[in-house]
């Protein structure tokens, strides 16, 4: 019995759904396959991010902690190296009895996600790719090594921007107001924060995507810098949950960065589709007319052309209807001396019927 290698029958698959032989049937047969194999992905990441809770969680508690041991050690220099009787208790707040569970399961889910990203990833990328050129792949190949980062990149200013934000925000509750806040909610809002963020820095990948479809240039997405970066301070200003300059001010900062980081690429994007078209079709542009080149070679010399033999003229048309010619042709073809009868008028040609 021969058994089949299973990268054969993944081969053979991906070419089948790449040539569109595959019924759609099949391929909801293969959507419902590789949707268990990325749930059961997540359910093995969720496991492993059971352990790891905890630490996310004191991680995700440590700007509101570092901020009430600065806030502490300020109020001790400033009652003579001794803690007022007053001052502000910093502590979470748990008001149900359910909460810190459902806190463990959030923070498992998040952690799952982020772990089994590669697997669920792949299998949503296994799914997608059999419709796409050769050529598409290989950009998003791209897109999606670059997309990782950015969202990284953004959810770790929001943590920085958290950080600042607190001071900023808890200043306000006044010297006789003690600082406990919910942890749930608190949870939430930095969670949130590096959500929005994360998704925020995709922006560039979106603008480049524009580009590289050739929907828009690299000189239009340029003179836009101005509405764009006007957009990108409002953008932060309704997005930004803290409410202080600070954090709205570098996550503005840091979107007109990476888009003007994507216009650059964009620019080095439109030199080499420049080139490859000079290579391919000359410099005439996609409205031009190609010039015609008139080539001055000179042209072979031919036989020249033999005279045109003499026709006889036919004889004249008796009064019987018979034409007499010098040389008529007979039925079989031959030359001889029979006489051609005229043509007989267009009504008497045909009878009744044709």
């Amino acid at each position: 019995m021969r058994l089949a290698l299973p990268g054969r029958r993944r081969k053979k698959q991906f070419e089948r759904a790449a040539d569109g032989s595959m019924t759609l049937m099949e391929h909801l047969y293969e959507l419902r396959d590789r949707l268990f194999k990325a749930c059961l992905a997540v359910l093995a990441g969720m496991i492993g991010g059971w352990f790891l809770a905890g630490p996310v969680q004191k991680l995700l508690q440590q700007p509101y902690m570092d901020y009430c041991t600065s806030h502490q050690a300020k109020q001790i220099a400033a009652n003579g190296g001794v803690l007022p009787d007053n001052a502000k208790a910093c502590e979470f707040l748990v008001l149900g009895v359910g909460d810190p569970l459902l806190l463990q399961l959030k923070i498992t889910m998040w952690v799952g996600l982020i772990i089994a990203a590669p697997l669920w990833m792949y299998q949503l990328w296994a799914f997608i790719a059999p419709g796409l050129h050769r050529h598409e792949r290989r950009w998003t190949y791209a897109f999606a090594a670059a997309a990782a980062p950015l969202f990284a990149l953004g959810a770790v200013l929001a943590y920085f921007v958290v950080a600042f934000g607190l001071e900023f925000l808890l200043q306000f509750a006044g010297d006789n107001t003690g600082n406990a806040i919910e942890l749930l909610r608190y949870i939430d809002f930095v969670t949130g924060m590096m959500l929005v963020f994360g998704v925020a820095f995709e922006f560039p990948l979106g603008i480049l995507l524009l580009n590289v479809a050739g929907v828009v240039g690299a000189k239009k997405l340029l003179s836009w810098w101005r509405v764009i970066v006007f957009a990108f301070f409002v953008f932060a200003a309704v997005a930004t949950p803290t409410g202080d300059p600070f954090g709205m001010t570098a996550f503005a900062l840091a979107l007109s960065g990476l888009y003007f980081g994507a216009v650059g690429l964009a620019f080095l994007n439109d030199r080499r589709r420049a080139r490859k078209r000079a290579e391919e079709y000359g410099n005439v542009g996609d409205d031009e007319i190609s010039p015609l080149e008139f080539d001055s070679a000179s042209v072979d010399e031919v036989d020249p052309v033999a005279q045109p033999e003499a026709v006889t003229a036919s004889g004249p048309v008796t009064a019987s209807g018979a034409i007499t010619a010098s040389e008529p042709i007979t039925a079989s073809g031959a030359i001889g001396t029979d006489t051609i009868d005229a043509p007989r008028p267009l009504d008497r040609r045909y009878d009744d019927v044709t």
